[in-house]
């Protein structure tokens, strides 16, 4: 007599432990100005990457959302970037981690502050604001709130500048006065460059102009044409090329003690047009039930509940995303570690991320293309914790 067919099964939503957390705490972006600064004999809050070793006059050239898979995927396109990947991490070869999510308003704030998400209060794209109960940009910074309630803590950079450290920013005009620049990257002299190759001149000089130097420089188009066209694209693969030479122009003008650090705030993914890779909210009662907002970005959801629906946003959003999202409670995340390690996350902050937090491990992103048109269209994505999101170079070339 042949066995009964096996009882059916609801698939095991992803196990939150086998998230690959951030390595906060001496391997993320949060981590590299204060390793520079310590060198530097300036002392600073936060950790530091112990692979790397001091020098006098630091450059730090942040390309947005060239990761490093990105580098390895494409040699033939970053042929001196490519070239540098021995040279990651000091010397080891190895990445580094942005922090969670994988996104530029949280890395940059990272970056210029040295604390991870929970801490500096910069946890998305959209997060919510827990005053006013309204969704907030905290890229674009809409709807205006006060830069230094929303983030308190001084920059390193302006740390750095009140130490004697000769200390510059060399970036696109536009971004010279935006909320984000003064929380996070402000501090010594902001230099505004249109073209790359003025920026890497400007940069170089700039980092040879004291005994011990800051330079920070950026570069957006990578992301720009990523999330427009995606990374199969010439306009992407253009921008690549460019800002290949465009490193290989600073690192060749470096002055005497000088150390380059070339990294990323976060790679990319190419995300497929089709149904079972864009789950639309917008359309989708499922996901919709007892939710009052929908914050983060595609690959990165900060869900927020009606007062009382948490539990069924979470049992909801775990049954339909599940196999395909980390799904989880915000207390869950925090002490998960996403957003910084056990003990980092400010009650300031904990009302900003979502009930809910999903965090995409498939090449799958939760669009919204009614309330979101402009990031539903979207090619390239990022914003989770796949190893393609989350791991960036820290290339190092010295004088």
């Amino acid at each position: 007599m042949a066995a009964p067919p096996p009882a059916w099964q609801d698939p095991e939503p992803l196990a939150l432990a086998t998230a690959p957390v951030p390595e906060y705490g001496g391997g993320s972006l949060a981590d590299l100005l204060p390793t520079l600064l310590t060198g530097q004999g300036v002392s600073v809050p936060g950790a530091v990457i112990p692979e790397l070793t001091p020098a006098d006059r630091n450059c730090v050239f942040l390309i947005d959302g060239l990761g490093w898979q990105q580098i390895k995927d494409h040699p033939d396109e970053a042929p001196y970037l490519t070239s540098l990947l021995g040279s990651s991490r000091g010397g080891t070869g190895r990445p580094i981690t942005v922090g969670f999510p994988a996104t530029t308003a949280t890395s940059l704030a990272s970056v210029g502050t040295g604390l991870p998400p929970g801490a500096h209060g910069l946890p998305g794209y959209t997060v919510r604001d827990p005053a006013t109960g309204r969704l907030m940009n905290q890229l674009r910074w809409r709807p205006w709130t006060d830069p230094h309630i929303w983030q308190p803590y001084p920059t390193l950079f302006q740390l750095a500048d009140a130490a004697g450290v000769h200390t510059a920013q060399v970036s696109s005009p536009t971004f010279e006065r935006t909320p984000l620049t003064e929380i996070a990257l402000s501090g010594g002299t902001f230099h505004g460059r249109l073209s790359g190759e003025e920026r890497m001149d400007l940069a170089a000089a700039q980092l040879g102009a004291g005994d011990r130097s800051l330079v920070y420089t950026y570069y957006s188009e990578v992301d720009g044409k990523g999330h427009k066209f995606g990374m199969d694209s010439d306009a992407w693969r253009g921008q690549v090329m460019y800002v290949d030479r465009l490193a290989q122009r600073l690192a060749e003008q470096l002055p005497p003690r000088a150390a380059l650090y070339i990294t990323a705030d976060h790679g990319m993914i190419d995300i497929p047009f089709d149904e079972q890779s864009r789950v639309d909210f917008d359309e989708d009662w499922e996901l919709r039930a007892g939710v009052a907002l929908l914050g983060g970005e595609g690959r990165a959801r900060h869900v927020y509940a009606v007062p009382g629906a948490e539990a069924d946003v979470l049992t909801v959003w775990r049954e339909v995303l599940g196999e395909r999202f980390w799904v989880a409670s915000r207390d869950e995340a925090v002490a998960e570690g996403w957003f910084g390690p056990p003990g980092t996350v400010e009650d300031r902050v904990r009302g900003r991320i979502g009930d809910v937090v999903a965090a995409a491990h498939d090449d799958v992103v939760i669009t919204a293309s009614v309330q979101e048109p402009r990031e539903s269209a979207m090619v390239g994505m990022h914003g989770s914790m796949t190893p393609v999101e989350q791991l960036v170079p820290l290339l190092e070339v010295r004088s």
